[in-house]
């Protein structure tokens, strides 16, 4: 088990909802990427080579694409880098395109991060006794994601031995396209109907639910909920009272680098880095340890 995964399951809650939340909402070019190196750092640890590359294929393409995309349609700003048929392509418009494009990746890796570590049961035991029919369609929902992807993966190989894919055309691949997709739509709905009986056969519905846990809330876990909630605060705080306060248009203003600002800086900061900052501490243990027999 991954080092930040052995954290008791609200804590890890918690800390996942404020990065998301402040990474998406805090137009604030600091904050947007200490999370986008915090995220990225921890994506790191939990990914082998294989998928950093499949990674970086997809994250750099899209990244050029929003930064590029947001000048042809904004055209605000004070500095024209050139024009376009005659509408002019501005230097804040491809900061903000930037800026957009980091907080989209940095939003994507760590909603990519909590899919590993915040699994199905850490789910259903947060929310298994307060709604348990929507914890458990949440579970079962994110559940099926990666068994989706493996098995479109399967039905694209079997596919491709019974001849399709083999053209390279764009006619041969949306036809072979649809029928796996096709193949994939049936499998899931079989699929889920064998869930729906199993479930059934099993007592689901039938009298009260019980539950098992194997999580214990630790002091260390108490702390990591300490910090992070203290951090939300502090950046509630300096967001609501304009501390953070940023704007690209019509001209950059200047990062605010006061005492408030400076604090929620090195909070935040603190807080991105300190997935990769666990995970490369029991990385090393365990090389350490591994050194020694």
């Amino acid at each position: 088990m991954r080092a930040f995964g052995k954290v008791h399951p609200l804590p890890l809650f918690t800390y996942f909802i404020v990065m998301l939340l402040f990474s998406m909402f805090l137009r604030n070019p600091v904050i947007v990427l200490l999370s986008l190196l915090g995220s990225g750092a921890f994506a790191a640890t939990l990914t082998d080579r294989r998928e950093k590359l499949s990674d970086l294929k997809f994250y750099i393409p899209l990244s050029v694409l929003i930064a590029v995309t947001n000048p042809l349609y904004s055209h605000n700003g004070r500095t024209p880098l050139f024009f376009v048929n005659g509408n002019a392509f501005t230097l804040e418009a491809v900061a903000y395109g930037v800026f957009i494009a980091a907080m989209i990746i940095a939003v994507l890796m760590w909603s990519k991060s909590y899919s590993k570590i915040v699994t199905g049961d850490k789910f259903l035991y947060l929310f298994g006794r307060v709604t348990p029919k929507t914890a458990l369609i949440l579970s079962v929902a994110l559940r099926y994601v990666p068994i989706l992807k493996r098995q479109a993966q399967k039905t694209r190989e079997t596919q491709k031995t019974l001849g399709l894919f083999s053209t390279g055309s764009v006619a041969d691949s949306l036809v072979s396209g649809a029928k796996v997709y096709s193949a994939l739509v049936g499998w899931s709905l079989e699929n889920a109907v064998e869930t729906g009986r199993h479930m059934r056969s099993r007592g689901w519905g039938r009298g009260k639910r019980t539950s098992f846990s194997v999580f214990r809330f630790r002091f260390s876990d108490g702390v990591l909920l300490g910090f992070t909630l203290l951090s939300a605060v502090l950046l509630g705080l300096a967001s609501s009272g304009g501390a953070l306060r940023f704007s690209f248009y019509p001209t950059p203003t200047p990062l605010p680098l006061s005492a408030l600002p400076l604090a929620a800086y090195i909070c935040f900061g603190a807080l991105a880095f300190l997935p990769f900052l666990i995970e490369t501490e029991e990385n090393i243990r365990w090389t350490c340890l591994r050194s020694k027999i």
